[in-house]
């Protein structure tokens, strides 16, 4: 283009269109290189264009070459998506909406920042409406925007946001969110601006090119988040480069009764199961489910509301995990009964789910008894078998098994608490509302988490079952008060209480337990068969 500034080729935006199925993920992250192997494989996948990991230190640092290849890297990049949607960003008759999403060459779920509903602001939802003709998913993700940026951009907390959702819910006698009817949704749009400005010490920027740059310089900047830092350290991660920043042109699952957002497994990662093991939430985005500040529904609720699309994703579950020869853990959006790809990567798994799988992979011909064997060359024996407590209980509730095991250990209730508990040698049950992957130091010494709220298929569940911990999800004889004291049923649950939660079943216990272990004896003969065999 005549006048365009020169850009290094090493930071070009990489169109992401099906054509390339082989990206490196060094260069533009495991998301999007897995986008494009999806778009090859004839997926769904929504149009979308890549930022490197190589300028994501730059970025970083305030560099000058750094920031002008980013701030034309987008300028060039929004024009192809302009040319594939036929949509224009900033455009107050059919305005592109966009996601902008992190990336590192290997999967650090929930770890760095996403931005989505880019591009929206006073005249664009507007035209939004106009498009669509649904005035309540239009105003329902404008608020969303603004508390996504004001919260990823400008660091600000939920709080506040979340205390002007409530009142609207109270002030419209609705009993959720999404009982909320256009009039309401644009009210607390307008609410949720006003609280943006005051948090931020600035309002939300109208211009969409100044709402993309920040949320990608945003992204970038998570990269040093302390929660990065400290999950690339568990998992020694520390050689990666940086994330890069994907650029996604927008699809709604909160688009009505037809749409939604989930998260499935192509096999169980808590048991290695072969039936698809998803978790669904209708008329939501994609946030609403990895967050865990909401609880979905199950695999039979998706395939209960929308049949064709559950044999759709169960179709390209089945696809990838042949191709990727692996369990591939995936996100998807439902846009008036269509069926889009986000994401797909190898699942986190717990180390039962390790040797069962490897197993069964090997006896479908996807993978060498050679390959089994590497798969499980770090698995603890003493972990990988099926735990369960001594004797019989009563359970003081239930709740989601979102990682199988059992403990039994003292419950805290904030990540600084479990730690010291951990450092003095007690065994510490993390005990949460929600759980989110800002709590991963909590995380990594606890040796089990009950929340109150969330899926199985939450980030933090997602780490929580990778670290081998026991968790369950939604319970809701789990209560908290404003000033942080816990109920657990009728009765107070305090700091140190003793706990016990049973990942296969679900139930959680007053009190401390004795704990059996059964071995995988099936799985283990098979692979000292494939030992002795390449021996």
């Amino acid at each position: 283009m005549s006048g365009a500034p020169h850009l290094n080729p090493d930071y070009a935006p990489i169109v992401i269109d099906g054509a390339d199925a082989t990206l490196d993920p060094a260069c533009v992250g495991s998301k999007a290189a897995m986008l494009a192997r999806m778009a090859a494989l004839g997926l769904r996948v929504p149009p979308a264009f890549v930022l490197p990991t190589g300028l994501c230190r730059g970025v970083n640092e305030g560099k000058h070459a750094a920031e002008q290849a980013l701030a034309e890297g987008l300028r060039r990049g929004i024009r192809t998506l302009e040319a594939t949607t036929g949509r224009k960003f900033g455009d107050s008759r059919r305005p592109l909406l966009v996601s902008v999403r992190s990336g590192a060459a290997r999967s650090m779920p929930g770890m760095l920042s996403t931005v989505l509903d880019v591009g929206l602001n006073a005249e664009t939802v507007l035209g939004l409406i106009r498009t669509t003709g649904n005035p309540r998913m239009a105003w329902d993700t404008y608020r969303r925007f603004i508390q996504g940026y004001a919260e990823v951009v400008g660091e600000a907390p939920a709080g506040p946001f979340e205390a002007a959702l409530d009142v609207m819910i109270k002030a419209e006698n609705a009993a959720g969110e999404t009982e909320l009817d256009p009039e309401a949704l644009e009210r607390l749009a307008r609410d949720m601006l006003t609280v943006a400005a005051v948090q931020l010490g600035k309002p939300v920027p109208a211009d969409p090119m100044e709402q993309l740059l920040s949320a990608a310089r945003a992204v970038y900047r998570s990269w040093n988040s302390a929660r990065a830092q400290e999950y690339r350290r568990l998992n020694k991660l520390e050689n990666l480069d940086g994330t890069a920043v994907t650029v996604q042109a927008m699809v709604f699952g909160n688009s009505g009764g037809r749409s939604g957002a989930g998260v499935a497994f192509s096999r169980s990662p808590v048991t290695g199961d072969k039936p698809l093991y998803a978790d669904f939430l209708a008329d939501a985005q994609g946030e609403d489910v990895v967050s865990g500040r909401r609880t979905p529904a199950g695999a039979d609720e998706l395939r209960r509301r929308l049949p064709e699309v559950f044999a759709a994703l169960e179709a390209g579950a089945e696809r990838l995990e042949r191709e990727l020869n692996d369990i591939q853990d995936i996100e998807f959006t439902v846009e008036d009964g269509e069926l889009y790809f986000l994401q797909t990567r190898s699942a986190k798994r717990t180390p039962r789910a390790v040797l069962r799988t490897a197993v069964d992979l090997v006896r479908e011909g996807l993978i060498t008894p050679a390959e089994g064997l590497r798969r499980v060359a770090e698995v603890d024996l003493d972990r990988a078998g099926v735990m369960r407590f001594e004797g019989d209980a009563e359970a003081a509730a239930t709740a989601v098994p979102a990682s199988s095991g059992v403990v039994s250990g003292q419950a805290a209730f904030d990540a600084e608490t479990a730690a010291s508990m951990a450092a003095a040698g007690q065994v510490v049950v993390l005990v949460r509302r929600d759980i989110s992957t800002a709590d991963i130091a909590g995380l990594a010494v606890a040796e089990g988490v009950l929340t109150a709220v969330g899926g199985r298929t939450a980030h933090a569940a997602v780490v929580a079952r990778q670290l081998g911990k026991a968790c369950l999800v939604g319970c809701t004889a789990l209560a908290f008060a404003a000033d942080g004291s816990a109920l657990l049923g009728d009765a107070p649950l305090a700091s140190g209480d003793w706990l016990s939660l049973d990942g296969e079943t679900g139930e959680v216990f007053r009190g401390r337990r004795s704990i059996v272990v059964e071995r995988p004896r099936a799985e283990i003969t098979e692979i000292e068969r494939w030992r002795a065999a390449a021996s």
